[in-house]
């Protein structure tokens, strides 16, 4: 498989800048650097993530999460929890890489297409671990014994996404995603997965195609799998509280 380096743009970031305040004007600079964005461009971009990775998973935050009580809750929940965990941890680390500059990254069309490719091969594998966790916890606690399930889960929020009319998934990634989840379905082992590092696909994918320099990237390698990690923990915190399957 090919890795982001082969095909999208490396964020290359200066180790040390040394500014002297006196010798120009700040605000004459600032204005000129906002000139040169594409503001058309980043709006266009800001409102397609909008719904999917911003949306939704906030709608739990501000309204707060209900019981899971049946497959429905159960594949709503995996869907936005998986965009939110993509949200936060590929945009986290890119902001903190770039610095100042990350808005202006957005002017750059490699930049943007390198984003869209990264977020969407992260949320694929999020959403894959997610589903597999549940239905690993749901067969142990005798609730599902069926995870015949979990590929329908998966695969229906996955024709959703290829369906949605303003920023569809695109088609050979929806292809990669399913024949992945496929190969992973007839391995796993349903009766410890949900305790045994269950995250660590999407963790990995996260370092994998978050667009940023290889050499720049190593450094951050353990500190980018933990921070999703940590994520994750949490998600796994408030799933036991609300899953309530025939409660």
């Amino acid at each position: 498989m090919l890795g982001p380096e082969n095909h999208c743009f490396s964020i290359k970031i200066l180790n040390t800048v040394s500014i002297k305040y006196k010798d120009f004007n700040v605000e004459e600079i600032m204005f000129e650097k906002l000139k040169d964005i594409n503001f058309t461009q980043l709006l266009v971009e800001i409102k397609k993530s909008i719904q999917l990775f911003v949306i939704k998973p906030f709608i739990g935050l501000v309204f707060g999460e209900k019981k899971i009580q049946n497959l429905d809750d159960l594949q709503d929940y995996i869907q936005r929890k998986s965009a939110f965990i993509t949200q936060e941890t590929l945009f986290g680390y890119l902001k903190t890489r770039i610095g100042i500059n990350y808005v202006k990254m957005y002017d750059n069309e490699d930049f943007i297409k390198s984003i869209n490719i990264a977020k969407w091969n992260i949320y694929m594998t999020a959403i894959q671990d997610l589903t597999f966790f549940s239905f690993s916890y749901l067969y142990v606690k005798d609730e599902f014994l069926n995870n015949q399930l979990a590929k329908d889960v998966y695969e229906k929020i996955l024709d959703q996404e290829l369906k949605n009319e303003e920023y569809p998934l695109p088609e050979d990634i929806y292809t990669k995603a399913k024949n992945q989840f496929e190969e992973r379905f007839n391995t796993l082992s349903w009766t410890s997965f949900y305790k045994d590092n269950p995250f660590k696909i999407s963790s990995e994918a996260l370092f994998f195609w978050a667009p940023v320099a290889p050499e720049l990237k190593n450094l951050d390698k353990q500190i980018v799998i933990n921070s999703m990690q940590l994520k994750w923990d949490n998600i796994v915190k408030e799933f036991f509280n609300i899953i309530h399957f025939g409660k």
